[in-house]
């Protein structure tokens, strides 16, 4: 009888386990479909935006005068320093030209323009003073966790910093900076052109040069926006450049302007890192040379 019974309450005690693991199974089931759900839902939105983004204003690459192409090619035959840094070629790359008249009016927090060659990554730059709003907001401030393309709130694209930090979320969509991903690619990286950024403003159009790109756990080392001595500039800039995964690289000194683009990588805490070096920059028609 004792057997008898042992074996019920084993069998009971089985069944309360099965029917447990049962509702736990239809638990994270009806759960994961749901974020699975939320998460479609936020691309289709953010998809809709950009195509209404897109109309909104028109994105260009001005032509560059013949006669600052006649300077630059006179002087690379003169310059072999430069010429081997690829300087030449990156001081050829085209500044956007952007209106952001409308996009202003949709977003008075807009503040630039990115594009990066060989990526998805061809958006407009907002600001709001905080690190957090544009995590979790869209360009049209809508609630939505794919977020925007920002700007670090100690920056300002019209006064560089020592480094000019911008995020985007890493989407498996490859929408905001999900594509920068792509950076990691023996394929992207073996492509000179896709070595150079462009970023317009209200008062300035700018190219850079990158010469960095790994993977790192978050950290708040590669986002540091300014340095108090050049030693201590220059300790960073060897840090970020013995980081360097990719084929290509550059020299970098203390003075240049640098730009880093963040994002995340996976959902361990692990970032994708681009670190880029000023080119040029031009302000209503003059250009300044950055080396």
């Amino acid at each position: 009888m004792k057997i008898v019974n042992k074996r019920k309450k084993k069998l009971r005690l089985r069944l309360w386990v099965i029917i447990v693991c049962f509702f736990l199974f239809f638990f994270f089931l009806i759960y994961g479909g749901f974020k699975l759900y939320l998460w479609w839902d936020e691309g289709k939105k953010l998809a809709s935006l950009e195509k209404e983004i897109s109309n909104l204003t028109e994105v260009v690459e001005k032509e560059i005068p013949i006669q600052e192409i006649e300077k630059l090619e006179e002087e690379e035959k003169n310059n072999t320093s430069k010429k081997e840094s690829d300087y030449f070629y990156y001081m050829k790359v085209p500044f956007l030209e952007v209106d952001f008249t409308k996009l202003k009016e949709k977003n008075s927090d807009t503040v630039g323009y990115i594009r990066v060659n060989g990526t998805n990554i061809n958006y407009p730059i907002v600001y709001s003073g905080d690190n957090s709003y544009y995590l979790t907001h869209a360009f049209d401030r809508s609630k939505n966790y794919a977020g925007w393309v920002f700007l670090d709130q100690e920056n300002n694209l019209d006064n560089l910093s020592d480094n000019t930090v911008i995020y985007g979320h890493g989407r498996l969509d490859m929408t905001v900076f999900g594509s920068l991903k792509n950076a990691l690619t023996k394929e992207w990286q073996e492509k000179k052109e896709n070595y150079s950024i462009q970023i317009s403003t209200l008062n300035y159009n700018y190219v850079f040069q990158i010469f960095s790109i790994y993977t790192i756990p978050a950290e708040s080392y590669y986002i540091q926006t300014s340095f108090s001595f050049l030693e201590e500039k220059q300790a960073w800039l060897t840090t970020m450049k013995e980081r360097n995964q990719a084929i290509q690289t550059s020299d970098v000194t203390t003075s240049d302007s640098i730009l880093t683009l963040s994002t995340c990588k996976d959902n361990n805490g692990t970032r994708i890192v681009v670190h880029a070096k000023l080119i040029k920059k031009e302000q209503r028609g003059m250009i300044f040379e950055e080396n």
